[in-house]
């Protein structure tokens, strides 16, 4: 009897399972953790303490970093000599700066000239270029910091800056630098340039360090020129190694008041990392002058932040369009209250495009984004996938009045665990350019068409519902 009945839980269970897997529509984050705990006995113990546990939420695991980088805000709050802009026309404007305003406390600024830059010779040429007429320091921070031409190429402009009594400080990521050699970071100090890890691996902090990464991707000449974005330092932007072909990615160029802002982000991560306070100085947060006619807010946000301010931001511009959304990001593995809303948006009559890469870097990832397609192309989402190269850029763009461009993907890790940063852009002549080469991309790519994705491999279907359930680690 007690056998009939084991074998019975088994086949119970294994057709409950493979239901679950080919057609759960929204499996829940408690689910997905519950499947790695019961499937992976102890390892999966393991990957929830370091992947699982939401520190916003639970006050046991709120961790001594939270809770001083909470303190910081509230004891260094630095002004900005420029006022904030407050005479939006439009109601939209008004509503996601004053949301953006409240979940993460930077302010827009008009003033502003900004850039757009769309390839990898040409950001970094822009970024090389600001660096030679540097003239007071250089503050960089990047998640990658990888051999290969470019560091070369900055090693030699910092050798130049050093010389002529600039101050240079770098930041990089523990684990997405992880390739960058010991021997090479000496070569950096052994100029004078100061090295420091945002999120270093450390025995004692090891459960805050590992999973809660930081993804920013700054840099500040002077306190007056400010560059973000989704591009690393790496020379997969300039050149292919693989078969994706080379990174496309979108960063911004920005000056005028808004920098100010952009410099605080780096101001914080540097004193967390350094122990040093001296950025504080008036030296480093120069007076702003008016440079250009576009409104520019600083959207920050990381495991530190009261809001998921990167999440909430995508889900007002959504909510927010009236026309159309066009999103480009290499990981669209949405939350709930995401995928809602874009599915709400299409079926109003909104337009909404979704650009992503046909390859990616990651397999679960790219099973895991497939699992998004049936449902959201039913609701009437239009999805490309660009083939000639891999799409990196974190963009979305509605209306042609608002632009995001940032460090953001639309996924759980940049929404609740990195340290991420994205520069909100209302100015619609730029819009309008941003989204012309949009356009262009999309019809360059291959759009999925809903009748032949029905039709895939049943391996495919299930290897993406299997995906689905990981998705709270990626």
């Amino acid at each position: 009897m007690s056998s009939f009945l084991l074998i019975l839980y088994i086949i119970t269970s294994g057709l409950a399972f493979l239901g679950v897997v080919f057609y759960g529509a929204r499996p829940s984050r408690s689910l997905s953790w519950l499947f790695v705990i019961v499937f992976m006995p102890f390892i999966g113990v393991i990957f929830y303490l370091l992947f699982g546990i939401n520190r916003r939420k639970i006050k046991f695991f709120k961790l001594k970093q939270t809770y001083k980088r909470r303190l910081y805000d509230s004891n260094h709050h630095m002004a900005n000599d420029h006022k904030p802009f407050e005479k939006f026309k439009s109601n939209k404007k008004e509503k996601l700066a004053t949301l953006i305003s409240n979940n993460n406390k930077y302010l827009p600024f008009d003033g502003n000239k900004v850039e757009v830059l769309q390839d990898g010779k040409s950001t970094f040429a822009s970024i090389f270029e600001a660096i030679k007429e540097a003239k007071s320091f250089i503050h960089i921070q990047y998640y990658i910091l990888e051999e290969g031409e470019l560091l070369d190429e900055m090693f030699n402009l910092f050798k130049e800056k050093i010389a002529e009594g600039l101050e240079i400080r770098v930041m990089y990521d523990a684990i997405g630098s992880f390739d960058w050699r010991r021997k090479s970071i000496k070569r950096f100090k052994s100029i004078g340039v100061t090295i420091c890890s945002s999120m270093p691996l450390r025995f004692g902090n090891f459960l805050f360090s590992f999973n809660y990464r930081n993804h920013r991707k700054i840099v500040v000449i002077d306190g007056v020129i400010g560059f973000t974005g989704g591009f690393n330092l790496t020379d997969k932007y300039i050149k292919s190694n693989t078969n994706m072909g080379i990174w496309e990615d979108t960063h911004v160029k920005i000056e005028g008041p808004a920098v100010e802002s952009l410099h605080k982000v780096f101001i914080k991560d540097y004193y967390f990392a350094s122990k040093e306070d001296i950025l504080l100085d008036s030296k480093y947060l120069p007076k702003q002058e008016i440079k250009g006619n576009s409104i520019v807010q600083i959207v920050a946000s990381g495991p530190d932040s009261d809001y998921a301010a990167i999440m909430q931001q995508y889900i007002m511009l959504i909510n927010l369009a009236e026309d159309f959304i066009c999103i480009a990001n290499p990981y669209f593995i949405p939350s709930s209250q995401v995928l809602t809303a874009l599915k709400i948006a299409a079926l109003s009559g909104v337009r909404v495009k979704i650009l992503l890469p046909e390859q990616s870097d990651s397999i679960t990832a790219r099973y895991c984004m497939r699992s998004y397609f049936e449902e959201i192309i039913a609701a009437g989402v239009e999805i490309y996938l660009k083939r000639d190269a891999f799409l990196h850029s974190k963009l979305i763009l509605i209306d042609n009045e608002i632009v995001s461009v940032g460090s953001g993907n639309f996924d759980n890790r940049s929404f609740d665990h990195n340290f991420e940063t994205n520069a909100l852009i209302y100015d619609s002549v730029l819009a309008k350019e941003v989204h012309e080469v949009f356009i262009t991309d999309c019809e360059s790519s291959l759009r999925v068409n809903e009748a032949q994705f029905k039709e895939r491999p049943i391996q495919d279907k299930f290897f993406e519902g299997l995906a689905r359930f990981f998705s709270p680690l990626l």
